[in-house]
């Protein structure tokens, strides 16, 4: 069986996924804090603001997290972890506990996942929509 090799997310891809969060982010006039993994989970980059709400680096780096671990969009898992959701009961008892808020996207490359960015700072939905922008930028 022969595989075809997908080029990882660099340190320039990452820093230009979090260049592109924060500019869609200004132009609403919000502040945000962004987290992009690699396909291991681990910090590639990432940008605090002080201005943003305290808590939104932990924040980022956790929907980046659960976005990269279901590979899917956090805010396409919302309504999968309320009562009768088909998350609600999944443990969480992972090295970091997975967030289902917006605003963690992964990130694919011919189809497979390299990784993922979290932004946190915004409300859910802008959130969402500053990492969407931003995987859309990555070319």
């Amino acid at each position: 069986m022969t595989t075809t090799a997908v080029a990882p997310l660099t340190t320039a891809d990452a820093e230009a996924l979090v260049t592109a969060s924060v500019e869609a982010a200004e132009k609403a006039g919000v502040t945000v804090s962004v987290t992009v993994l690699d396909a291991g989970g681990h910090p590639l980059a990432f940008r605090r603001d002080d201005r943003a709400v305290l808590i939104s680096g932990e924040t980022s780096t956790r929907k980046a997290y659960t976005a990269l671990q279901l590979n899917t969009p956090t805010a396409d898992l919302v309504d999968a972890v309320r009562p009768g959701g088909l998350f609600h009961t999944l443990p969480t008892a992972l090295d970091r506990p997975l967030l289902f808020i917006a605003g963690g996207v992964p990130v694919r490359r011919d189809g497979r996942l390299i990784g993922a960015v979290g932004v946190g700072g915004g409300a859910p939905e802008q959130d969402h929509g500053f990492a969407v922008a931003a995987v859309e930028s990555l070319v």
